[in-house]
């Protein structure tokens, strides 16, 4: 999602062409007040002229059913509209101002996604279920309470929406929390009890190293059980840091878990007292940034390269093994090993690279197997 002002057009494109460059094959925008809705098409517009032709998704809050019939070119500019059953109106205008939205839906044809979050829950569906709780025999703790009152909401909308005409299966549910177990718990709940596609993510999972691994551990969890058709990792950005880096994130966990291949993997040893030398941590890191880098150009140029496999050793202990189980690998020399680092291609000893020059020639040798394998009429 983005963080800009939808306002600024220049600005917000800009972002929108970064993540997908990033490998986002969605991307969510805020349509917050009427100046963003009118922005939105213009925002369209420049994508279109920039040849970025990802999806754009609008995050509606409050006013959406007001911005989705006052401006119709927002409305028809989106590709999907995201809704939260828990601020869309208060008492008898609740049902009025969802159908609005749902009315709009229907009307340009976009799939919906109905999107609650335990921060902006619906009041008064959550003190109904928690007089019913009361009632019973052996009441349920706070904590079940809440994870049916994200159920429920998400699942009573969606059969409301179904009601207004809208069809199933341009439904996508998200019942979004911030704890690990709390996410998993709700998931499989969610799965359970509902046919409609389910988007995850673990909201405000917070900065760096934190929200990273809360993030990968949840969501790995439920797409390993087979929940969940998209996904968002939800980061706050360090001062300064891309906002693609949450791209990054949610491609590698479903590149780790074998799910998806977006990029070109590049295995390295950890380092230990053998290698005491930088140069094999230099390396694997100038050929990982170089594989993202060239990604965008290479999805089209290269079909298939983003399963290519490199190995970037540090020492005799694993280095020729990893080499070998790569596509292209180089085993460098660690502490009091002769200074040659030979290269396997294909599971073969190639050659043996020595000198100053190595981490260059090796790059080289990687862009050259690139282009001989997944060039368009290679035989390999």
């Amino acid at each position: 999602m983005t963080n800009t002002d939808t306002v600024d057009v220049i600005a917000t494109a800009i972002q929108v062409k970064e993540l997908a460059l990033a490998g986002s094959e969605l991307v969510r925008i805020t349509v917050n007040t009427p100046e963003a809705a009118a922005a939105v098409p213009y925002v369209r517009e420049q994508l279109d002229r920039m040849g970025v032709d990802v999806p754009l998704v609008g995050d509606f809050h409050y006013n959406g059913h007001r911005l989705l019939t006052e401006y119709p070119a927002c409305a028809e500019a989106l590709s999907k509209y995201r809704i939260n059953p828990g601020n869309v109106g208060k008492g008898d205008k609740r049902d009025r101002q969802f159908g609005l939205m749902i009315e709009a839906a229907i009307r340009w044809k976009k799939p919906v996604r109905i999107g609650v979050n335990w921060g902006s829950l619906d009041q008064d569906l959550l003190m109904q279920l928690m007089d019913a709780n009361s009632l019973r025999d052996q009441p349920w703790d706070g904590r079940q309470v809440m994870y049916e009152a994200l159920i429920t909401s998400a699942v009573e909308s969606a059969r409301r929406a179904e009601d207004l005409g809208l069809d199933g299966n341009q439904i996508i549910l998200s019942c979004k929390v911030s704890g690990v177990q709390d996410l998993i718990a709700v998931y499989r709940e969610l799965a359970k009890r509902s046919d409609y596609a389910l988007h995850l993510g673990l909201t405000e999972a917070g900065m760096g190293t934190k929200g990273t691994v809360a993030s990968a551990a949840a969501l790995s969890v439920l797409l390993q059980e087979g929940i969940g058709d998209t996904i968002r990792v939800s980061l706050t950005p360090q001062p300064g840091e891309s906002r693609t880096q949450e791209v990054v994130i949610a491609s590698e966990i479903l590149q780790s878990l074998g799910l998806r291949m977006f990029v070109p993997s590049v295995t390295a040893c950890p380092g230990c007292g053998r290698t005491t030398s930088t140069t094999f941590q230099e390396l694997a890191k100038q050929i990982d940034d170089f594989l993202r880098a060239q990604m965008p150009i290479w999805r089209e140029r290269y079909p298939g390269v983003e399963a290519l496999k490199v190995a970037v050793m540090g020492c005799i202990v694993n280095g020729p093994g990893e080499s070998k189980h790569a596509d292209i690998g180089i085993s460098l020399p660690g502490n009091g090993e002769a200074p040659a680092a030979p290269v396997f291609i294909d599971g073969e000893k190639a050659l043996t690279l020595r000198g100053e020059n190595i981490a260059q020639e090796f790059h080289q040798l990687v862009q050259t197997y690139i282009e001989k394998r997944f060039g368009q009429g290679s035989d390999l």
